[in-house]
């Protein structure tokens, strides 16, 4: 009798993967949740880059001899790092069930590329990010002009010293690095197999982030986000951003290179 409730609990267990999502569903566009997942996006990526570029310029202006400040004053890079990943924690968290929280193109095109998504989707989902993420560089600088003008804008901008290969090498790795770990945590067969290892997937998300912006900030001021170097880009406007800017355009190549060079990763399933 034991030995069947056992197996019983098993084969409830068991997982079969879902599938695909079509490359183009019109049923989508007659959908209310799907303008509201495009809304959640927007919104998500507007408010991660108000919150973030002013922890920048916030630590900028705080370490600024010309203003007496102190060299290891402000937050520093750990700091800096924490807000990038404590904020992709948290609106990972309010937006996951809504929109699925991708509130980065690079997320969004990897699961387009694993079927999770549907083109249509994919193509809102970045139009949203980047005008979020343009919105919210925007407000950073109607609140603090001279603050943003002065201190970069929270640009990328690759450091000297560095190549442009070492930086794209840098953006390539580090993005490659988030887009395995939202595959992994958000992975339902896994979830099923591995259950009494209980996983809060924007954690490990907001984790990879942050380690990303501890090890790449010295190099490219860490992109890992094409919406958040293109929205940057777009309200500084100095040709240095926008030089540096085309780092981040090949991430998407590589995505591409990624799925089909390692099929595994086209396995696992985002909510």
């Amino acid at each position: 009798m034991g030995k069947d409730l056992e197996a019983a609990e098993f084969a409830a267990r068991d997982y079969e993967d879902p599938p695909p999502a079509p490359l183009v569903d019109p049923e989508e566009l007659g959908k209310w949740s799907f303008y509201r997942a495009i809304i959640a996006e927007f919104i998500a990526t507007m408010l991660f880059l108000y919150i973030t570029v002013l922890t920048v310029i916030g630590y900028k202006s705080q370490t600024d001899p010309a203003l007496n400040g102190d060299e290891c004053g402000g937050v520093g890079i750990l700091g800096i790092a924490w807000a990038f990943g404590g904020m992709i924690f948290v609106l990972v968290y309010c937006t996951a069930g809504i929109s699925g929280g991708h509130i980065n193109p690079a997320v969004t095109f990897g699961l387009f590329l694993a079927r999770k998504v549907s083109l249509v989707r994919a193509v809102m989902y970045m139009v949203a990010q980047c005008l979020g993420a343009i919105c919210g560089c925007g407000l950073v600088k109607a609140f603090q002009r001279a603050y943003y003008t002065r201190y970069g804008g929270g640009a990328n901008e690759l450091a000297d010293g560095y190549s442009k290969g070492v930086g794209l090498g840098a953006e390539i790795i580090g993005t490659f690095v988030l887009v395995y770990t939202v595959f992994s945590a958000t992975d339902p067969k896994r979830n099923a197999r591995d259950s009494h290892v209980p996983v809060l997937a924007p954690l490990p998300i907001g984790f990879a982030v942050f380690m990303v912006h501890l090890a790449t900030i010295p190099v490219t001021g860490t992109g890992i986000n094409p919406a958040r170097s293109f929205g940057a880009a777009v309200i500084y406007n100095k040709d240095k951003a926008w030089d540096d800017h085309v780092l981040h355009c090949y991430l998407l190549s590589y995505l591409k290179i990624i799925s089909s060079n390692f099929p595994f990763l086209t396995c696992v399933s985002v909510h």
